[in-house]
């Protein structure tokens, strides 16, 4: 027997979930430094994600989702560590040496290690004359967004743990990039709600000894955590886990992962508006020509997947025409 297609998803929850995973991961890294203010960096990670993959599971058992699937939960397991325990515990450790700025602009890099660690679609990906221009274009644009505040930032003196930060900032990425993929073509049979909450729950377990190794627990007073802290936790579990990191995972699912890893090059642009709207900070033309140029890119890197979608159309229609012409 033939297998039912499974019913394509609609626009607008396409929309919704790229709304999402673009806005919300845009302000993290805002809250993640706000929190690592009160809360040593990689026992905040523990609590975030071990929080997030709780309650997205327990919610899953309510909805009666099989919870236990043990080829789903080891390939959940692998990318948990790559992609959240590792690629974005890149991010919130440098966060703790270098300016956000700077952390976006490395982490901009995903798209292109999408790119060169996509073996599927590589060819497919090296052909596309807008993919490739709009990679390029977008972390031009990216640089010129922030490069202006890594240099005020950074100053003179770059000193050894700086120089580390840098350094792990390159990892971070091609872990990020090697996890979706690793997801993506790996597939499940579970929901995606249980996937994500088993990907998080294990990254978080794997940042407690990381904890433990960096001396965290040690003289740490939850008494003295700043209600700024827990409320920065509270936002990145809620939003930028179970939100925007359960639509980013769906999405890994149905689009093109190129595709998807345009939030690299949209997150800055929302985190500078943020703070224009609500800090009132300054944004210099520079920094309005780095914002242009990416939705630029964003624009020619969609482009090729548009083409294709509206080709496909058009054969189905003249396909479905010809057999009812036929009948």
């Amino acid at each position: 027997m033939a297998a039912t297609p499974q019913k394509a998803p609609s626009a607008l929850m396409v929309i919704v979930a790229f709304a999402t995973v673009y806005i919300v991961w845009g302000s993290t890294y805002f809250f993640i430094q706000l929190a690592i203010q009160g809360i040593p960096a990689m026992l905040m990670g523990a609590m975030r994600y071990i929080a997030a993959g709780l309650i997205v599971l327990a919610w899953c058992a309510l909805k009666g989702d099989k919870i236990w699937v043990k080829r789903d939960v080891i390939n959940a397991a692998i990318v948990g560590l790559i992609l959240l325990a590792v690629g974005n515990g890149v991010v919130i450790w440098v966060e703790q040496v270098l300016p956000s700025a700077m952390v976006a602009i490395m982490v901009s890099a995903n798209p292109i290690w999408f790119v060169v660690l996509d073996k599927r679609n590589r060819k497919a990906n090296l052909a596309s004359t807008a993919t490739i221009a709009g990679l390029i274009i977008g972390f031009a644009g990216v640089i010129l967004l922030f490069g202006e505040q890594v240099v005020i930032a950074l100053g003179n003196t770059v000193d050894e743990a700086k120089i580390w930060g840098v350094g792990l900032l390159v990892l971070g990425p091609i872990a990020w990039s090697a996890g979706s993929l690793y997801a993506k073509y790996k597939g499940s049979s579970s929901p995606a709600g249980v996937t994500t909450g088993w990907q998080m729950l294990i990254a978080g377990i794997a940042f407690l000894p990381a904890a433990a190794l960096h001396h965290e627990f040690k003289g740490f007073d939850i008494t003295r955590v700043p209600t700024q802290s827990w409320l920065a936790v509270l936002y990145l579990i809620f939003f930028g886990s179970i939100a925007a990191f359960t639509a980013y995972v769906w999405l890994l699912q149905i689009r093109p992962a190129t595709q998807v890893s345009t939030h690299s090059y949209i997150n800055p642009v929302i985190a500078v508006l943020l703070g224009v709207v609500f800090a009132h900070e300054h944004i210099s033309w520079l920094q309005i020509a780095g914002l242009v140029i990416i939705l630029l890119s964003v624009l020619l890197i969609n482009m090729a997947k548009y083409r294709q979608d509206a080709h496909n159309k058009k054969l189905a229609a003249a396909n479905s025409a010809s057999a009812s012409e036929a009948v």
